[in-house]
């Protein structure tokens, strides 16, 4: 799967948990997500922080991204962090897909 593929279904995904718009190219989809996570970084933290670890991106992964981006604005590098591990998630799946064509005497 290419980046694009990926982050066309990492969009869909993330459109019911972020308020985004479920279609766009890559980089309005991590301008998006910026926006909305640095809303949440002031209004709701919690719900961020539930989110966060809904889609399973470490606090560890997190500290050290944000460490080691002094002056980077946080949300643009949580959406990235977040668009990656989604592509993560649907590459994981893709790999680990039971094949459709079992013969009907090998179904449970």
């Amino acid at each position: 799967m290419n980046f694009l593929e990926g982050t066309t279904l990492a969009r869909s995904e993330l459109a019911r948990d972020f308020d985004i718009s479920p279609t766009g190219d890559p980089q309005t989809l991590v301008n998006e997500l910026a926006v909305y996570i640095n809303h949440l970084v002031e209004k709701d933290f919690n719900r961020l922080v539930s989110i966060l670890y809904r889609i399973d991106i470490s606090e560890e992964t997190l500290n050290t991204t944000l460490k080691n981006n002094p002056g980077t604005d946080a949300g643009m590098l949580i959406a990235e962090l977040v668009v990656q591990r989604q592509i993560q998630k649907i590459n994981m799946r893709k790999q680990f897909k039971p094949p459709h064509d079992i013969p009907d005497d090998e179904k449970w």
